[in-house]
């Protein structure tokens, strides 16, 4: 069994250790493979967060969303409930700020942000990941504590949620532990894994 700390680090520093070229060329396979999904053609409601920390680059995925017609959403940390995000829609040249852990997000006194069940679609960004939809995230817990509300759902579950990840990112088995939200699926850039 591995630390997950321990992974944490040691994936970190290879997604990390990525050239910008090799950065930007996996972001967009990867982004030709998501929007070629069924999943992507069928949400209007698209959440992405904005890439930090050697994460999968998806940027570039804001454009492609909005020129498909669809609304584009960012993650942003809600103040009254801690550990817990948002999402607020953003267009070009909204305002952005850094939050308290350096991620850029949107400012939320321009536009209302909206609860997580209100989106179709939220592209998870992850350390690590396994087939079967488990994720190592950052360990701050912020994705698990805000759809935690799916595990108590049998039919309706929206949004579908999908890991961004460079398959180097890919181990064998994750444990999961209870409180972890599995993902739907996982896309990296040379494929799409379906949970």
């Amino acid at each position: 069994m591995h630390d997950p700390a321990q992974l944490r680090h040691k994936i970190r520093a290879q997604r990390r250790a990525l050239t910008p070229q090799l950065q930007q060329m996996h972001g967009q396979a990867m982004g030709k493979i998501l929007t070629a999904t069924n999943l992507f053609r069928n949400s209007n409601r698209i959440a992405v967060y904005v890439e930090h920390d050697g994460e999968m680059g998806v940027t570039h995925l804001i454009s492609r969303i909005l020129s498909h017609g669809k609304r584009c959403y960012l993650p942003v940390l809600r103040p009254m409930l801690p550990n817990r995000l948002w999402f607020s829609e953003y267009r070009p040249g909204d305002r952005l700020i850094q939050n308290r852990y350096g991620i850029i997000e949107p400012d939320i006194r321009r536009r209302r942000p909206v609860a997580a069940w209100a989106l179709d679609l939220v592209l998870v960004p992850l350390v690590a990941f396994d087939a079967t939809g488990n994720r190592i995230g950052m360990g701050a817990g912020f994705y698990d504590r805000t759809f935690a509300y799916l595990t108590s759902r049998n039919r309706w579950r929206k949004p579908k949620l999908i890991g961004i990840a460079h398959k180097l990112q890919q181990l064998d088995l994750i444990q999961n532990n209870y409180w972890d939200i599995p993902l739907d699926g996982v896309v990296t850039e040379e494929c799409w894994h379906r949970s």
